[in-house]
């Protein structure tokens, strides 16, 4: 036997004491493979050897074998003995309760610290927002000195204005194209060629468009 096999059998062994419960071959291979790099042939090979020798003890269920510590070996346990360690498991699952939990706070607590600006990030920030609000008051100071200010009642005068504008502009728009109809209707040529004739400019001609109100 070589000596990697040797150490695949001390290996094997002592992981079974340890963990003192039953065990496949496959899942001592599962376990033991990344960490010790054994292939699934030794660890059969290892485990059936230990068991022929009497050091684990094997048993079938089916097709399949299970593999654990000789309990011989170990001490016997008292009912007072297996009640102590039952509250000993109890109140260290207690204490890994409340160590995860301190650990999630302490996490949550460390996202919160890494996504937070730094000092000088935030004085820098402070900075830039001073400096902006600063431009802001010239802007304004600048609007509130202005002479050329409009009131409201300036305001609706001039909307009022341009109503009447517009709605004057329509009306005549309206009578010239009444107009330029009937003339059209006895004309010899066309409208295009009328209204260079008489030196009518059109709202086209001019590039303007008629406001809807």
């Amino acid at each position: 036997m070589s000596k990697k096999d040797n150490g695949g059998l001390t290996v094997i062994f002592a992981y079974l004491n340890e963990k003192n419960r039953p065990y496949s071959a496959q899942d001592v291979f599962n376990n033991l493979q990344k960490q010790h790099g054994l292939g699934k042939t030794a660890v059969v090979k290892a485990m059936e050897q230990l068991a022929l020798e009497g050091k684990i003890k094997e048993k079938t269920y089916g097709k399949q074998k299970i593999y654990f510590a000789d309990q011989a070996q170990f001490a016997e346990v008292s009912e007072a003995d297996l009640k102590a360690i039952d509250s000993r498991i109890a109140d260290l699952s207690t204490q890994v309760q409340a160590l995860s939990q301190g650990c999630r706070q302490l996490d949550a607590e460390l996202k919160e610290l890494n996504s937070s600006l730094t000092t000088e990030e935030m004085m820098s920030e402070i900075k830039e927002l001073k400096a902006e609000c600063s431009g802001y008051r010239e802007h304004l100071e600048k609007i509130k000195s202005a002479t050329n200010h409009v009131t409201p009642e300036q305001k609706e005068m001039v909307y009022k204005e341009r109503h009447l504008y517009v709605k004057v502009w329509k009306k005549r728009k309206r009578l010239a194209s009444d107009m330029m109809g009937s003339i059209l209707e006895g004309y010899p040529k066309t409208k295009k060629q009328f209204l260079e004739e008489v030196g009518v400019e059109t709202d086209e001609d001019c590039k303007v468009t008629m406001p809807s109100t």
